[in-house]
């Protein structure tokens, strides 16, 4: 091994310069090798013997797993014109529906079916809101969260449009459309601000107001909050039903009700009972690493997990005096598949109480949710691989990096705060020696600037290579941009920032 040493700031911090630490193995090859014969195996090197086959040939109870095709093709931009086609789809029944039996004049129809594609809207963002596991591996969870986030701002649109160009007879059809609409607006602009990242991740100063104010209105909180859009889908729902120009219409009113019935339900199961199906385990391992960073391990108690390399799940402490049970979602580190282990920073008032979460405590996973791996399946199988982690946000590239360091070429790019906190260096180093060469890691202390990844990528890297971003939703919107700035594709950058 040789240590390149260089300056940087800390992450985050206004430390000034710190010294940088380059891991690269002696005489590294940039192209491909042949692999070593003793790593055919795929087994990691010193760690307890865990099976590191390649997916294609992982199983779970004797099934094959076959993972979907990813990659940067025409099938991604199909997978998400079809997704978000469903901003069209979804309304279209009821507002086919009321055009065949309403017989207002064309300009009152008009607005009246803006009222009943924002209703819809309003239902589909709640639908979404379930994460869907076949839809997070078919699009992806942030892609929902997305359409999730916009179907509420074009909802909102949509029904002030309505409001503002229709009438009713009735006072308490009035009032509660009205209601309704306030209401929604009220909930909307308060999960912009605590809940999205759409505007408070590009700004330092609403950044430090919303951690500030997360003091008191924590994420349980603001959950609850978000859900006072069940409340207003009523009010709209009553709204609706006293309006005699819609409800003297009885194939639309039953097809109306059965969209409301179908979608509340659906969102009443998936949160209140389906969880009762989720994997559970038992909190078996609960270590620091560094002053911020802890990681959690979890045993399944015999069960295995149908996750990838790459994947999150959502976690939920049962019985923990010390956190409560809201979901959080958290990266898989290792490969165990019976024995989950998570690199957790804590940052936030709920990651910040880990410390004092007991061994022992039960645990229920929502998930898994991810498709780095896909992605990572779909890409030509000798192009570069490039994988940039900041902090713990090494954790799912970790995964990453122990499926593929035998068979791909890759280079993690880790940013850390001090030299201390890189915890993973020594695991790194393994999988260096076992790769054959087709591993390159650098470990930086500070974040990555123009000048260090000029120094660093090479041509083929920022030409042909597939960049997969994880970290702080700042520090991943920072470095998408620096990526581009160099030259890389954006659609060769994936990150899975969970923002709506």
């Amino acid at each position: 091994m040789k240590s390149g040493i260089a300056t940087g700031r800390s992450n985050g911090s206004n430390s000034g310069p710190q010294s940088v630490v380059s891991l690269y193995p002696e005489g590294l090859s940039r192209e491909s090798e042949t692999q070593d014969n003793n790593s055919r195996d795929g087994r990691r090197p010193d760690h307890g013997g865990t099976d590191l086959r390649q997916p294609a040939e992982r199983t779970r109870h004797g099934t094959e797993l076959i993972y979907p095709v990813g990659g940067d093709g025409a099938s991604v931009v199909i997978r998400k014109l079809l997704f978000w086609s469903l901003t069209v789809l979804f309304p279209l029944p009821l507002v086919l529906t009321y055009d065949a039996l309403a017989t207002e004049p064309d300009q009152l129809k008009f607005y009246i079916f803006l009222g009943l594609i924002a209703y819809t809207w309003w239902l589909l963002a709640i639908a979404l809101s379930t994460r869907p596991r076949w839809l997070d591996r078919f699009v992806g969870l942030p892609a929902i969260y997305g359409l999730h986030g916009m179907l509420g701002v074009l909802a909102i649109t949509s029904a002030y449009l309505h409001s503002e160009n229709s009438y009713s007879p009735s006072r308490l059809a009035r009032d509660l459309g009205d209601w309704g609409f306030y209401g929604s607006l009220t909930v909307l602009c308060y999960a912009v601000f605590f809940m999205s990242g759409w505007i408070v991740d590009r700004s330092r100063l609403l950044l430090k107001t919303k951690n500030l104010l997360e003091t008191v209105f924590r994420h349980q909180l603001s959950v609850w909050i978000h859900r006072l859009n069940l409340v207003i889908v009523a009010m709209i729902w009553l709204h609706a039903h006293l309006l005699l120009r819609v409800n003297q219409h009885f194939p639309f009113m039953v097809l109306l009700d059965l969209y409301t019935v179908s979608v509340l339900s659906f969102y009443a199961w998936n949160k209140w009972v389906a969880p009762d199906t989720y994997l559970t385990g038992t909190v078996t391992g609960n270590d620091p690493l560094g002053e911020s960073t802890r990681r959690i391990t979890v045993d399944l108690g015999g069960d295995t997990a149908s996750s990838q390399p790459g994947d999150f799940f959502f976690l939920s402490f049962q019985d923990s005096s010390a956190v409560g049970r809201e979901w959080h979602p958290f990266s898989l580190t290792g490969d165990s598949r019976q024995a989950l282990s998570f690199t957790i920073r804590q940052h936030g008032d709920f990651t910040r109480r880990l410390d004092n979460l007991e061994l022992g405590s039960r645990v229920r996973l929502e998930g898994p949710f991810g498709r780095f791996e896909s992605t990572i399946q779909g890409r030509d199988r000798e192009a570069p691989l490039v994988f940039v982690g900041m902090g713990a946000g090494v954790a799912p590239l970790l995964s990453l990096t122990a499926a593929h360091h035998t068979t791909r070429r890759i280079h993690l790019l880790w940013a850390v705060r001090r030299p201390e906190d890189a915890y993973y260096r020594s695991v790194l180093e393994e999988y260096q020696a076992a790769s054959g060469g087709r591993l390159k890691v650098t470990t930086k202390v500070g974040r990555f600037r123009r000048t260090d990844l000029d120094e660093i990528l090479t041509a083929e890297e920022i030409s042909d290579g597939g960049f997969f971003i994880v970290g702080p939703n700042p520090a991943v919107l920072a470095n998408r941009r620096l990526l581009w700035r160099i030259g890389v594709s954006p659609r060769r950058i994936h990150q899975e920032r969970l923002t709506m």
